[in-house]
């Protein structure tokens, strides 16, 4: 039988720590969280690589190490409320949970929502609020946020994702360029955003958020 405590404790010592994550409630969320119940049954084996993991179609589990550095980048307080858009099958809902006062999922795809709702429930995570809708649209009905979390690449930020930012508050996303994806902390300052540079990651564009190319003849 796979010892996946055990798998938790290396990744954590051998992926998040070594990259300068040493926020307490980050590390104690992630050594807490069942990380192998958010990843299709026959993926579990990879829940722990340092790489993402697949979800089906252009979906996946962001690396432990990109989540991390993403959360540690954020500096999410006990009294906040996230906005988790492509929550997937709600891992980093659940990590989240434990830290922020509350989450608000967002997942547009049915079978991943329900498999999310079902995980959650079982792991009694109850100030998390799975909301299905579209990536883009967010959740205004539950906002404004502290703080947004995009699960996956970005080419294209729609401004109805930002809209349901705090004044003051904080976004991460991975922006690609190409091949080359850089994850940047955006903060609404005045109304409007202001981005600096956190680290270099990679994922898959999430549904919604892809460059619009010009129409030419």
């Amino acid at each position: 039988m796979t010892d996946y405590a055990a798998r938790r404790t290396m990744m954590v010592d051998a992926q998040i720590r070594p990259s300068d994550v040493t926020k307490f409630p980050i590390i104690e969320a992630m050594l807490a969280v069942p990380r192998e119940l958010f990843v299709p049954q026959d993926r579990k084996e990879a829940a722990y690589l340092g790489e993402n993991v697949s979800l089906g179609g252009r979906r996946v589990l962001l690396e432990p190490r990109t989540l991390a550095k993403m959360l540690d980048a954020l500096d999410v307080q006990p009294d906040e409320l996230v906005l988790d858009l492509g929550a997937g099958q709600g891992y980093t809902a659940a990590v989240l949970s434990r830290i922020a006062e509350a989450v608000i999922a967002v997942e547009e795809d049915t079978e991943l929502a329900g498999d999310s709702q079902s995980i959650l429930s079982d792991l009694g995570a109850d100030n998390v609020v799975l909301h299905e809708a579209g990536l883009t649209e967010g959740a205004p009905e539950h906002g404004p946020y502290d703080i947004i979390i995009i699960e996956g690449g970005v080419e294209h930020l729609p401004e109805a994702v930002t809209a349901q930012l705090k004044e003051g508050g904080r976004i991460v996303a991975l922006f690609l360029e190409g091949h080359l994806g850089e994850v940047r902390i955006g903060y609404k300052v005045d109304g409007k955003m202001s981005w600096r540079y956190a680290f270099n990651a990679g994922a898959p564009v999430l549904p919604g958020f892809e460059r619009h190319s010009a129409f030419t003849l």
